[in-house]
């Protein structure tokens, strides 16, 4: 299985686990929730579907209505509602547990740290640190390519390796926030509550552009 169809299969169990849903709405949630998943069609969308249901992970909840396909004519498309199964929901959980190198990609990450409000403590806990291990590779490596080339590049070429580099120290900050904020709940029970914000997912006395750190420009 390819990382971006583990991280579509995670994100379609997470949802569903939540509540059923037919697939319209599911991929509208996606869209609303996962930002890097808006460039997922219902072709992309609808094969994950049928294939978690043939593994026994998702029920069609009327799996005997006939597939109307959308025309011009009728402008409808029938609502299978899916459903996670019981093996479903085993595997979820089993997603849920692992902290391993997948798990602090760029992609994936972000789609870990959706559903963080549901993951056990210590294995956020090593999600977040290893994110931010491979973040700090990732500034030795910028900084030292940024040393060696600077002679060689004209000032807009520097000036977007430096936009590049401001980007992963502000996540590399984020993380460490988030992983004090962990470590301060580390007796409590229940997701810890993260850093305050200013209310534009910005971190209060921030000069950083809103929202995750995950989404924004400048990541590699």
């Amino acid at each position: 299985m390819s990382r971006r169809s583990g991280v579509l299969e995670f994100a379609v169990l997470g949802l569903l686990h939540d509540a059923p849903m037919h697939g319209y709405e599911l991929r509208k949630r996606l869209n609303v929730l996962l930002g890097s998943f808006r460039a997922f069609s219902y072709g992309t969308l609808y094969p994950c579907l049928k294939s978690l249901v043939a593994q026994g992970f998702l029920v069609e909840d009327n799996p005997d209505v006939e597939y109307v396909p959308a025309t011009a004519l009728n402008g409808k498309r029938s609502k299978i509602v899916y459903r996670l199964s019981a093996e479903g929901k085993q595997r979820f959980e089993e997603l849920l547990a692992e902290s391993g190198p997948d798990a602090w990609e760029d992609e994936h990450f972000g789609v870990r740290f959706a559903f963080f409000g549901q993951t056990d403590r210590a294995v956020r806990m090593r999600v977040l640190e290893g994110r931010r291990s491979r973040l700090e590779e990732r500034l030795e490596r910028m900084r030292s390519s940024i040393a060696r080339t600077r002679e060689r590049f004209d000032d807009y070429t520097l000036e977007l390796q430096r936009h590049g580099l401001e980007s992963v120290e502000r996540e590399v900050r984020w993380l460490n926030e988030l992983i004090e904020t962990e470590r301060a709940t580390r007796n409590g029970r229940g997701p810890a509550s993260p850093p305050t914000s200013d209310g534009r997912g910005q971190a209060a006395g921030s000069s950083d552009p809103p929202g995750p750190p995950y989404d924004r420009p400048g990541r590699s």
